[in-house]
């Protein structure tokens, strides 16, 4: 058992072996850390705002209102209580990432103003977020009647039998009598 050992240690000691040997874990390890086939995780933050949940929103609403259409704010800041700050951002490994920005400011308790980058709808954004290929040309799927006769007829009856009358379930009962 501790042969093995102890010949890699005498295998490691010369000093050509031992370069050549770095050498190849190092290229090795520099080639993995290249390749596409490392997983990289999705990383989304933040509140996606679509465009129809801004098109719900009016001058005049109140903060719960905002709330309930748009979700809680990413930022609510103390020195600015009148603004809340929605930002977004996904990175997904094959397509390129996505940043947005989008405010909502009040007046007292009801919405004054909206600011921030074009929103896309949610289909814009969901068709952005697919990077799967178009699939191929699918093939065109009919048979003719030649094929159809290679195939043996299989004769259904059509004839519906009438259902048994069903007899009366009885259960026992559910509490105790003899309490």
């Amino acid at each position: 058992m501790f042969e093995s050992c102890r010949n890699a240690f005498h295998f490691l000691r010369q000093p050509h072996r031992l370069v050549a040997w770095i050498g190849v874990v190092a290229s090795v390890g520099l080639t993995a850390c290249s390749t596409s086939l490392i997983y990289k995780p999705e990383v989304v933050q933040g509140n996606f705002v679509s465009r129809e949940q801004v098109q719900a929103l009016r001058p005049g609403m109140p903060r719960q209102a905002v709330r309930d259409v748009l979700g809680t704010s990413l930022v609510t800041s103390v020195f600015h209580a009148d603004r809340w700050d929605y930002a977004f951002t996904i990175r997904r490994q094959g397509t390129e990432p996505q940043q947005r920005r989008f405010s909502v400011f009040f007046k007292g308790d009801l919405l004054d103003r909206i600011e921030g980058d074009p929103l896309p709808t949610e289909t814009e954004f969901a068709a952005k977020l697919d990077s799967r290929r178009p699939p191929a040309k699918l093939p065109e799927l009919k048979a003719t009647e030649a094929d159809l006769a290679k195939f043996p007829v299989k004769h259904v009856s059509t004839a519906v039998e009438p259902a048994a009358p069903s007899t009366p379930v009885s259960y026992p009962p559910l509490e105790n009598a003899a309490r």
